[in-house]
């Protein structure tokens, strides 16, 4: 049929529509649902309570899936409303874009070429526009903001985005309406690609066009909704680490046997030495810092930022065991008096601690010590390991 929408075939054959969350878009929600059109019919609008003429504009388009709501209840209500509504009419995929004009049609095609591209057997797939938020043109404020969620997201999920934050996304629905989620403003696009990620759905970026009008109408509000999203990503670092990661591991483990889970995820054959060894050093020095009961959380922190391994470097972090711990405060505080000048007091008591200077001054000399002696057993154990893992690459090398 000729006057067919360009990938209405396409959209059908996938169960995919596009769903389109607005609020106060006056100005552009029009041209918006007018250029989909151009693409597919299978739109559905989710107006969020807008005061302004948003549904009398909507009437112009009443042979397509609309839902209102009475009063805004913020952009994650509207998606969660509209995933619900999307998977009731038949749908097994949407496409989610923003109404007020910076995405692009076109790039439709890109989403339905990913999905095309999934074989049967492949795990679900979350897709997030990626903007290019380094090039010219785009606000400081959103390539900050970005940046900052791109690093956190990375921290809880070990997976690496560009961007996080892009309203442009393709959603399993049979993955994601059966998810508890608690946001429903913007911090709902984090939790959901965060939940979806530790559920083993594959959330990767694919590349977009986005246009940044000058004087665009934009209903982030910065303080608040960037306090959501830090307090959303907070939780989410305990939940990961105390959690979703040790789970991840013990099925792994579980799933391997343990000489395939030592081969593959503690030595990890393919990694160099070097970058083993730093990750034994790491877990090392921070199992031997003064950061007590932050530990666990410490390393996976700084192994995710170092991108080492998590595994060994949380083995080693479990230097500072029971029986260890009297024995690193007191070696701790030796180094201390040593580095400070006072020499070794090899006869130390309480007594030596008896008013507020001398106590303040004890606790200087055990910190001060404490981070050197966890630098130097951890340069030392960089260097071992180093030489062993070295060994050990290079008999899996000439290994017929």
């Amino acid at each position: 049929m000729s006057n067919s929408p360009i990938y209405q075939s396409r959209f059908d054959t996938h169960k995919c529509c596009v769903l389109v969350p607005t609020y106060n878009n006056e100005k552009s929600l029009a041209s918006v649902l007018q250029d989909l059109q151009l693409y597919t019919s299978n739109i559905v609008v989710v107006n969020d309570g807008s005061t302004d003429t948003t549904k009398e504009i909507l009437t112009n388009f009443s042979h397509l899936e609309i839902f209102h709501f009475e009063k805004n209840s913020g952009k994650g209500a509207a998606l969660d409303h509209g995933f619900q509504k999307a998977e009731e009419l038949g749908y097994e995929y949407a496409i989610t874009i923003d109404s007020d004009g910076q995405h692009y049609p076109d790039d439709l095609e890109v989403f339905l070429d990913e999905l095309e591209a999934k074989a049967p057997q492949d795990p679900e797939l979350l897709l997030v526009g990626d903007r290019n938020m380094g090039r010219d043109g785009i606000p400081g404020k959103s390539t900050t903001g970005n940046k900052f969620s791109n690093f956190w997201y990375l921290v809880v999920t070990g997976i690496n985005l560009g961007d996080t934050q892009s309203g442009y996304r393709l959603y399993p629905l049979k993955v994601v309406n059966p998810i508890k989620l608690y946001t429903n403003k913007f911090e709902y696009e984090i939790e959901i690609i965060v939940k979806a990620a530790w559920r083993g759905v594959e959330v990767k970026n694919i590349p977009i066009k986005v246009f940044y009008e000058e004087n665009r109408v934009t209903h982030f509000r910065p303080f608040w909704d960037i306090t959501r999203i830090v307090m959303l990503y907070m939780w989410f670092v305990l939940v990961s680490f105390f959690y979703i990661h040790p789970r991840n591991k013990y099925r792994e483990f579980r799933d391997k046997g343990f000489k395939r889970f030592w081969k593959e995820d503690i030595i990890k054959s393919e990694e160099p030495a070097h970058k083993k060894a730093a990750a034994v050093a790491l877990g090392v020095f921070v199992g031997m810092s003064p950061f007590w009961g932050l530990h666990t959380l410490l390393v996976f922190l700084l192994a995710a930022t170092f991108k080492l391994n998590k595994v060994i470097a949380f083995i080693f972090s479990n230097i500072s065991i029971p029986p260890l711990i009297p024995v690193i405060i007191y070696a701790s505080y030796q180094l201390g008096s040593l580095i400070t000048g006072r020499g070794l007091n090899w006869e130390l008591s309480l007594n030596d601690f008896d008013s507020g200077a001398e106590i303040m001054q004890g606790l200087g000399q055990y910190l001060l010590g404490s981070f050197a002696l966890a630098g130097i057993v951890a340069l030392l154990l960089w260097i071992v390991f180093y030489f062993l893992f070295s060994v050990s690459n290079q008999k899996q090398v000439v290994k017929p």
